[in-house]
């Protein structure tokens, strides 16, 4: 049994990598909250969002150090810090890491508030702007360690192996949503007028796809897990720092629909930029 499995992961590692990830964070939270708190995270008790939250991320952190040494032994624990303590990289790179998601958003908010003053960012209508960027930049920080330590440490080099960087993006992005799924399920109760399949639907897949595949070409350019992870901070911290708490319904799926729709433009020029995708 044990020579089987063994055999399985390192024919399939990004599959069991995956496994391991929804394993640990959908069963933490199980243990967490109840079957009821996975599918309806608005029922989950103000009191215990710190040990979902704890439970969530230790899936992709623990998967990827664990996948990486069964893999690779210490090899693959060093090829890790490597590529997490590999900084120099150029300042082009972190402009890129930095701004994208902040830049993106905020021009799309500030245009949409033509439309609707519902759109106006959280940080300009605050009264606690110093509070608000703290809670966003701790968040962004947070978050980022602990899922690109998987998400890029291990199954990105694993996969470039054999696709090229839009097909990893994508074979990644698809389970990156999906995974969050009980951070995001109780938003369907402010769905209004959307179905909540696809009000749910469109959180988790519209725009978390194109940037996962920016985050891989960032990745194969630098080689830095470092500067991955400096790309999806802002992504968290502009949730909190960017968006109006009190947008709903249509007017995120508005808001994650234009996003998306920007990062993709993002996405097919670097693909033409790239050669078409080529491998390298």
């Amino acid at each position: 049994m044990g020579t089987t499995l063994e055999a399985f992961i390192r024919r399939h590692p990004v599959l069991a990598y995956y496994a391991l990830v929804f394993a640990i964070s959908w069963g933490g939270m199980l243990l967490v909250v109840g079957p009821s708190g996975i599918f309806n995270s608005k029922a989950n008790p103000a009191e215990l969002t710190q040990f979902i939250y704890f439970a969530a991320l230790a899936g992709p952190s623990v998967a990827g150090i664990l996948m990486a040494f069964l893999m690779g032994g210490q090899a693959g624990i060093r090829d890790l810090l490597s590529a997490l303590f590999r900084w120099q990289v150029g300042l082009s790179w972190y402009l890129v890491a930095l701004l994208t998601a902040p830049l993106l958003m905020a021009a799309i908010l500030f245009t949409l508030s033509l439309t609707s003053p519902a759109y106006v960012p959280a940080i300009v209508t605050t009264g606690d702007r110093v509070g608000l960027v703290m809670s966003g930049i701790v968040l962004g920080l947070v978050v980022c360690f602990f899922e690109e330590l998987g998400w890029t440490g291990f199954a990105t080099p694993e996969l470039r192996k054999r696709y090229g960087f839009l097909p990893t993006g994508i074979i990644l992005g698809v389970p990156w949503g999906a995974w969050h799924y009980p951070l995001f399920s109780g938003s369907a109760n402010s769905s209004g007028a959307i179905p909540p399949t696809l009000y749910i639907a469109v959180m988790l897949f519209s725009f978390l796809i194109p940037f996962r595949i920016l985050m891989v070409w960032l990745y194969d350019r630098t080689k830095s897990l470092l500067v991955v992870m400096l790309m999806h901070a802002p992504l968290a911290a502009a949730q909190l720092i960017l968006l109006p708490a009190a947008i709903s319904g249509e007017r995120v799926v508005i808001f994650d629909l234009a996003f998306a729709a920007a990062l993709w433009v993002v996405v097919a020029a670097v693909y033409l930029a790239n050669g078409r995708g080529r491998n390298g």
